[in-house]
């Protein structure tokens, strides 16, 4: 996004639906002289965010009896002068609030570029703005609630620690090169930068290993169910979800593409899938669904793989593609209700009594997700993830040129990339100068 903060801008805050109320936004220099000439009241400041009644009207005409919300910079969401001006819900009202609005030298907000104003005005961080996104996006309590410890801060004070200790580190190194003379400044030591190091690695990668179980909870999990037809795969689905959704017959091939639906395993959003069952076929349309099947585990987080418990058959060698080693797989026998043998390798259930208690546990246990996971800020997108990643490696770079004795420079560079890609996570790029950490922690200038 690159547009000019001193525009005004205005959006319509609410769904363009008919509604009790809706919100119009407006945030920029001119906010509040522009609802001056639009609302029957004049806007008298006595405190930074204040309410007013009144009628929002065009020349003599009036346009709707609204409640408007005025907060003075810097305590809005965006820290500029930011007004909201609550409407009846209806459509026309909106519209012509506006028009109004625009005429009067506002201009329509692009995508989020309330919250980017936000982010630019440092009233919040990127980890925050992210949030923002996830919050309306969250569809469980659980995703709501790691959602709302990144918008509340929470995160971002999990990592500042991070941050900081890698900046001491690097600036306690930088004034050692740079100023020597200083006797009074710590000598930085092979053994310190180890330390420091191993204590910063071993803490990332607790909070990378949280937060992958954190960004399936929030992201949801892909589970496909697989076998051979006629296992019971459809009515498994159909088990899980408490709705008919899936088609079942006793006839082979069924079930022709992949089906899919949602469940929620105690605040974990699964998103099952449902293939066709996968054997030689010389049915054209069968072929390709089977086909479609084998892409979908490549997609998978977990496979629940179908037997018949009467007799079962051993797992298709199309599924042993080294492609698909890593992918945790659970067996599960079904139609335990017509049979007395007992498996001790899978989970024995039976999708048509629906007792298949034993399967969601093994596939809490298999996912490794405990409620510590969704009780506490952590990591939960890729982008966080990637990044946060790239600041063990380059940890783990300086720890090999540490035991390496590799000279305090050398030492510096991989110090300084792990620095700055902290930054980057945060999003704090120019708006944070490392010249700054080192002056704030050391007189250089006595």
């Amino acid at each position: 996004m690159n547009t000019p903060l001193q525009d005004t801008i205005v959006a319509l805050a609410t769904p363009p639906m008919k509604s009790a109320l809706a919100i119009v936004r407006m945030s920029g220099s001119q906010a509040f002289s522009i609802l001056g000439k639009i609302f029957s009241k004049s806007i008298t400041l006595t405190q930074p965010q204040m309410i007013f009644t009144g009628w929002i009207h065009d020349g003599g005409e009036k346009i709707d009896q609204v409640v408007a919300l005025v907060y003075q910079n810097p305590h809005s969401f965006t820290g500029e002068d930011s007004v909201e001006i609550i409407t009846h819900g209806s459509p026309l009202i909106t519209q012509q609030v506006l028009q109004l609005c625009i005429r009067l030298g506002a201009r329509m907000a692009e995508r989020g570029e309330f919250s980017s104003r936000a982010y630019f005005h440092q009233k919040i961080d990127l980890i925050q703005a992210e949030a923002i996104h996830d919050v309306i996006d969250a569809v469980t309590p659980e995703a709501k609630r790691l959602s709302l410890f990144a918008l509340g801060g929470q995160l971002s004070q999990q990592l500042q620690p991070i941050k900081t200790a890698i900046a001491e580190l690097l600036a306690l190194i930088e004034v050692n090169i740079d100023y020597p003379e200083y006797e009074d400044i710590e000598q930085v030591t092979l053994t310190k930068v180890i330390d420091t190091c191993q204590t910063l690695t071993q803490s990332i990668q607790s909070l990378l290993d949280s937060g992958e179980k954190s960004r399936l909870i929030k992201e949801g999990i892909k589970v496909a169910i697989m076998g051979r037809p006629n296992v019971g795969k459809s009515s498994l689905l159909n088990a899980l979800i408490n709705d008919e959704k899936a088609i079942v017959t006793d006839i082979e091939g069924t079930t022709r593409d992949v089906v899919e639906a949602e469940f929620n395993l105690e605040g974990i959003y699964m998103k099952v899938l449902d293939t066709a069952g996968i054997r030689l076929s010389e049915d054209r349309v069968e072929s390709i669904g089977i086909q479609k099947s084998l892409q979908t585990i490549q997609q998978a987080d977990i496979i629940l793989y179908v037997f018949d418990a009467q007799n079962p058959q051993e797992i298709d060698p199309l599924l042993l593609n080294p492609v698909l080693q890593n992918k945790p797989i659970i067996r599960v026998y079904n139609k335990k209700d017509l049979t007395t043998k007992q498996y001790e390798d899978g989970v024995m259930i039976s999708a048509k009594t629906k007792d298949f208690a034993r399967l969601l546990s093994a596939m809490k246990q298999r996912l490794g997700i405990e409620p510590i996971h969704y009780q506490q800020p952590n990591l939960t997108n890729a982008r966080q993830l990637g990044d946060l990643g790239k600041v063990k490696g380059y940890l783990e770079q300086t720890l090999a040129d540490a035991y390496a004795q590799q000279t305090m420079d050398i030492l510096s560079s991989s110090l300084q990339l792990a620095y700055e890609r902290m930054i980057q996570l945060l999003g704090l790029e120019g708006k944070v100068d490392l010249s700054e950490e080192i002056f704030s922690r050391f007189c250089v200038g006595k």
